[in-house]
């Protein structure tokens, strides 16, 4: 995977015409995983990958046990980290898109919608079909959303870890 390449091969990097908005989106829309970065009530942090779908790059869904350390961190603190990269990048060669967010689990209203996205894109990679029976009391999974309102990619200007803000408006 190497979204944003001319040839597919991860050392072209992006094409020199792609805009920040079509490099954040084609990162996102080729992954499959995304860190989520939490913190629990006193700032101790904590990540975790876990498989996502998506709305437009802003709206992330994933499914999760409550009981994990990332749930129980989101249920005091909302606010989360997002990265989302290709970790088979040559060195030097990364990409990813960073995005401070707000995490819920989802509830009535909207569990049906936020459903059927998670579903069509674990259809879409192989896997199963979901329905908000999978995500009921007795499953010991729910169903997370994140909406980020800011994004941003690596700038690669030479400068380590300089960012620059996306609009994908």
């Amino acid at each position: 995977m190497n979204p944003g390449t001319s040839s597919g091969s991860p050392a072209d990097g992006p094409p020199a015409d792609e805009s920040p908005a079509a490099i954040a989106r084609g990162i996102v829309d080729a992954s499959l995983y995304m860190v989520l970065a939490t913190a629990d009530a006193a700032g101790r942090p904590w990540s975790s990958p876990v498989y996502f779908a998506h709305v437009e790059c802003r709206e992330f869904f994933w499914l999760s046990s409550p009981e994990a350390v990332h749930s129980r961190n989101i249920a005091v603190r909302p606010q989360v980290g997002i990265a989302i990269f290709d970790s088979s990048a040559p060195i030097g060669t990364g990409q990813g898109v960073y995005m401070p967010a707000i995490a819920e689990s989802v509830a009535d209203p909207g569990i049906e919608r936020a459903m059927e996205v998670f579903s069509r894109r674990s259809l879409s990679h192989g896997g199963r079909a979901w329905t908000a029976a999978d995500v009921d009391e007795a499953s010991g999974l729910r169903l997370y959303r994140a909406v980020a309102n800011e994004h941003s990619i690596l700038a690669k200007d030479g400068q380590p870890d300089h960012r620059i803000p996306v609009d994908l408006a």
